[in-house]
């Protein structure tokens, strides 16, 4: 019950083949033959799929099956393509995202083994583990109690009722799955698995992961909108294209006419149709940007994975991208922006600063006895004292296990000191109250309280103090204001403080066992013991981190339980505060902000850059004031900062210290409790929004060229210089190929150079129309030179007229396909004027590019038959490649051009509004 299982690898394996593991067969995601008949189920696609059918049936019956077969199986290849590169890409996304869920559900749960406390994974927890249970805890199996202390659970997860209930002998049992509202206690696991309640519940339900963020949901708005307009274009290219086929006005090759009334047979009529639909539906499949919701997926998943490598697991989608856009993080101090290694370093005992912490030799046997037995009883931590003389081990949070290290050096035995009181009740350490007790009986039958917390608050409890000699002396204004120095003079050297006392108690004045539950301690009429003064170091780095924010456009604040002294120090070695003089209300206590009222707290709080002595409410006023102008990001471990996280934009819980309370309520969980980590999921939620704006703008510019070409040609000449296999090609390199290539960019320190993207901001920006306008213009006009003048341009006047116009259309395709992957280079860097910069570092977007162009290749030279393209020679390959050149030179010139910052959008309202108000002047003059 004491020392637990041994947790030898024998013991461990024959604990779990009689009793089961700790885990649950989870559903299992959906096949990858879901994600293909899914692909299969967009309409346009479907329309291509029966266009090919009956394009190869009418091919066959026409021209034989040696000949026939080409146009039709061509157009089913490329679509059959495009539906398995899109279930390929969806299915590895889930793969992806199931991963990460198993590593959300990863618990790191602390068990007795051996007599030592060490953490274990809550797949590992065997039936027999003795676990430690504390505030904020989830029960990691069904278990019976085996010691409790105002533990408290809430099993509202497994009865669906909010009622708070309270563990001790009388009511044991525990239910896996619940979590630990207060008080601390240990646990005897009885069943795990399948053979508990929360693991017949768990292994029945399965994780979703199509939730949308709020950048899919916009991004789906502008993929409609893009695409009723290609519906509409489609529309209108199929009704110019069936006028001109059905009055004669289309052409062959050969320069016969298409269609003659009363001599084409009704089987070429329906074949010359067919072809006009599948290109008409052709450019509804390009124009539909299916990309845009693929470019997102990818992009978040990669950032998701590569954000695990920086120590972050994201838990919710939304917050990748939303993080982008954050104005303001409120972060913890300790373990946040300090290392969370705390040692004393000062102590005050028996009213008289000691030379060192350990310098207790002047102390009386009764003092020396009082303070070990605060150490030893009045904490959550415990000490290992191994039987061999090896050291110590000391567990706990760091401000526990640094008073328990100072006991240890001070010559306490844990054990024994233990075994000398027996606690009666304890009143566990709570962040509003910033002070934790516990009764214990010693063996004369005599009642000590002792009370350990924040050191001001602490004495201001007090009313007496204890001598050297052990003797209590009335606690006077000037000791008061001695005591009180003592502790200022600790903060200035941003050490934390915690006082120590306590007091004497009558035996019947201890309600009896039943009434104990809701026993409040006496903390009046305290006897002052010591003082403690603990160093926490910044961690390396954290002022560069908040350097890098300020210059990102984002204020940090630090929000700490410490006192004002303690956390000004620390905000000036952190560069939080750069005024050592800073006053109200740029530096605040949790009370005083308390105080003002709600329009006051929105005021105060644009200009606080530190909150000492705050407690989990303050935190939540503060991000509820800051919400109404802010995007607010804030950092928590304690499971009073759960509704702090949860109001936040961006709730960011510790890894190492956070409660699973803290965790659930969280967005984005920091593994190793570093701002710096913090800072680098700000990168990474920029480069998510930079990556699908780099995406958009190249789709856009693919979408504006394919469409006005085609419609050009088609309403001049009836004829496309694009046939349908060609663009299902030209959509397969800009919706996936394209998504796979560019939003996979990793961040760039540029991105914390410009301020945070606002969210209401439009996704497409004044640069990106610019540079949007300048490639589509320069390929619009190019290919529809080539394609009205291309015979005299390429020299092709001594072919034939059938050849001459394949020769044609193929050095059109190849240039635009090339244009496109040069285009790819443009639109990594929109603002740059050096679009190679770190692309050599970025091997997939170069192995998309390299596989894009050695595909194109083969479909020109071997390909041509299922492609209507014919070899080009090497010279036009050539000039191709010098057309599609010129658009990194125009792109380079292009940014030179300067743009409006107020959006688009606004500036069309604006000049609409002048109009309007001109309009309406002329017809109502103003008085003269």
């Amino acid at each position: 019950m004491e020392k637990g299982i041994h947790g030898d690898e024998a013991d461990l394996s024959c604990r779990a083949n009689a009793f089961g593991a700790n885990r649950y067969p989870r559903k299992k995601g959906r096949r990858f033959l879901v994600f293909l008949w899914e692909a299969c189920q967009d309409l346009t696609l479907i329309i291509l799929i029966i266009a090919a059918i009956i394009s190869l049936v009418l091919g066959i019956a026409t021209e034989g099956i040696k000949e026939g077969w080409y146009d039709g199986t061509s157009i089913a290849f490329a679509v059959f393509l495009v539906i398995l590169v899109t279930a390929v890409s969806d299915y590895k996304q889930s793969l992806q995202f199931q991963h990460l869920n198993e590593e959300k559900q990863n618990i790191q749960v602390e068990v007795i083994r051996g007599g030592r406390r060490i953490l274990v994974s809550i797949f590992d927890i065997v039936v027999g583990d003795v676990v430690a249970l504390k505030i904020g805890d989830q029960v990691p199996a069904d278990g019976v109690l085996i010691t409790g202390h105002s533990l408290a659970i809430d099993e509202s997860s497994m009865t669906g009722e909010s009622k708070i209930a309270f563990k001790d002998h009388k009511s044991p049992f525990l239910m896996g799955g619940c979590k630990v509202a207060d008080g601390y206690g240990t646990m005897l696991v009885t069943a795990v698995g399948l053979n508990t309640e929360w693991g017949l519940l768990m292994a029945s339900i399965s994780e979703d992961n199509n939730e949308e963020t709020p950048l899919q949901v916009r991004l789906n708005g502008v993929a409609t909108f893009i695409g009723i307009m290609g519906l509409a274009v489609a529309a209108m290219v199929l009704v110019v294209l069936i006028a001109r086929y059905f009055t004669g006005h289309t052409m062959n090759p050969d320069g016969s006419v298409q269609f003659v009334k009363g001599q084409t047979s009704v089987k070429s009529t329906i074949f010359g149709t067919i072809k006009i639909l599948t290109v008409a539906v052709t450019i509804v499949v390009v124009a539909v940007p299916e990309g845009l919701p693929l470019a997102v997926t990818l992009t978040l998943a990669y950032s998701m994975r590569k954000m695990m490598a920086d120590k972050a697991l994201v838990r919710r989608l939304s917050a990748c991208e939303t993080m982008g856009s954050a104005t303001t993080i409120c972060s913890d101090k300790t373990g946040t922006l300090t290392l969370n290694q705390m040692t004393v370093v000062r102590s005050v005992v028996g009213g008289i600063k000691l030379n060192s912490p350990v310098d207790v030799g002047n102390l009386s046997p009764a003092v020396s006895s009082l303070v070990l037995e605060g150490i030893a009883q009045n904490t959550s931590g415990s000490v290992f004292e191994p039987e061999d003389g090896s050291v110590v081990e000391v567990t706990g949070s760091p401000t526990e296990k640094a008073i328990l290290s100072w006991g240890v050096e001070l010559h306490m035995k844990f054990v024994e000191e233990r075994s000398k009181s027996a606690i009666v009740h304890v009143s566990p350490f709570n962040s509003e109250k910033k002070r934790g007790g516990v009764a214990v009986i010693v063996r004369d039958s005599d009642i000590h309280v002792h009370w350990k917390g924040a050191a001001e608050i602490v004495l201001s409890l007090c009313t007496n103090w204890l001598t050297v000699d052990g003797t209590r002396h009335e606690m006077t204004p000037d000791k008061a204001n001695q005591f009180k120095k003592y502790i200022e003079e600790m903060a200035e050297e941003s050490l934390r403080c915690v006082a120590f006392a306590y007091t004497n108690l009558e035996l019947e004045h201890v309600p009896s066992e039943e009434e104990r539950i809701n026993w409040e301690l006496p903390d009046n009429d305290l006897t002052l013991i010591g003082i403690v003064g603990m160093k926490d170091p910044c961690r390396p780095g954290v002022r560069n981190a908040v350097d890098l924010c300020i210059n990102a456009g984002i204020k940090v604040r630090m929000v700490t339980g410490d006192n004002l002294q303690t956390a000004r120090a620390i905000a000036l070695e952190c560069g939080i505060l750069t005024d050592p003089q800073a006053s109200a209300p740029v530096i605040i206590e949790g009370k005083v902000f308390r105080a003002y009222s709600e329009v006051e707290r929105e005021d105060v709080a644009k200009k606080i850059s530190v909150m000492g002595r705050s407690s989990p409410n303050d935190k939540l006023l503060l991000v509820k004031a800051l919400k109404k102008h802010n995007v607010v990001a804030v950092t928590g471990d304690g499971t009073n900062d759960a509704p702090a996280l949860h109001e936040a934009d961006i709730g960011l819980a510790m890894g190492i210290q956070g409660t699973e309370v803290a965790k659930e309520s969280s967005d984005i969980i920091i593994l190793d409790d570093n701002f710096a980590s913090v800072v680098k999921v700000v990168r990474w939620g920029r480069s998510v929004y930079a990556n699908i704006q780099k995406f958009i703008q190249f789709q856009l510019t693919v979408n504006v060229a394919a469409l006005v070409i085609n419609v050009v040609a088609a309403v001049s000449s009836g004829n496309v210089p694009l046939n349908a296999v060609q663009l299902l090609w030209v959509n397969l390199i800009m919706d996936t190929l394209g998504a796979l290539a560019l939003a996979t960019e990793p961040p760039t320190d540029q991105l914390m150079k410009r301020p945070p993207v606002g969210r209401r901001e439009p996704l497409v920006t004044n640069i990106m129309w610019r540079n949007l306008f300048i490639q589509a213009v320069f390929q619009v006009a190019v290919l529809l030179t080539l394609n009205f003048r291309g015979h005299d341009l390429l020299h092709l006047s001594r072919d034939t007229l059938d050849h001459a116009s394949k020769v044609k259309n193929s050095f059109i395709f190849n240039t635009f396909v090339l244009c496109q992957v040069f285009n790819e280079f443009n639109s990594r860097k929109p603002e740059e004027l050096n679009i190679f910069d770190g692309v050599s570092r970025n091997h997939l977007f170069l192995g998309v590019v390299s596989i894009t162009v050695v595909l194109q290749a083969i479909i020109i030279e071997f390909l041509g038959k299922f492609t209507s393209t014919v070899r080009l020679s090497w010279k036009l390959w050539l000039v191709s490649i010098a057309i599609a050149f010129v658009s990194w030179p125009l792109a380079f010139v292009g940014k030179f051009i300067p743009v409006p910052k107020t959006p688009l959008k606004n500036l069309i309202l604006r000049c609409c509004h002048k109009q309007r108000k001109r309009d309406e002047e002329r017809e109502d003059p103003p008085p003269v």
